[in-house]
């Protein structure tokens, strides 16, 4: 059991990074401290959109429209954060 509890906390972990990396690289593009023309930082934000939109796109159809900002990677981190505190105590 104590495998299967690291094993998941690596995962929740590594989907934690990606969605702050994705958040940020989002912001450069946004605020143009970053040109979108980058081919490397597109690619880069595009695979990781392309990872975390099957898991992200369920919780937007769930929560209400709340217009430019995007609450949905703040409701993945904290259900992971959730699921790993109900695996701890198992």
């Amino acid at each position: 059991m104590d495998l299967l509890v690291d094993v998941v906390g690596i995962l929740t972990q590594a989907f934690v990074m990606l969605i702050i990396i994705q958040f940020v690289i989002g912001l450069l593009f946004a605020f143009n401290v970053v040109n979108p023309s980058n081919q490397f930082l597109m690619q880069v934000y595009q695979s990781i959109n392309s990872l975390l939109e099957p898991i992200l796109r369920p919780i937007r159809n769930i929560m209400p429209n709340t217009g430019a900002i995007d609450f949905s990677p703040l409701v993945l981190i904290i259900g992971l954060q959730i699921l790993m505190a109900v695996l701890r105590s198992v």
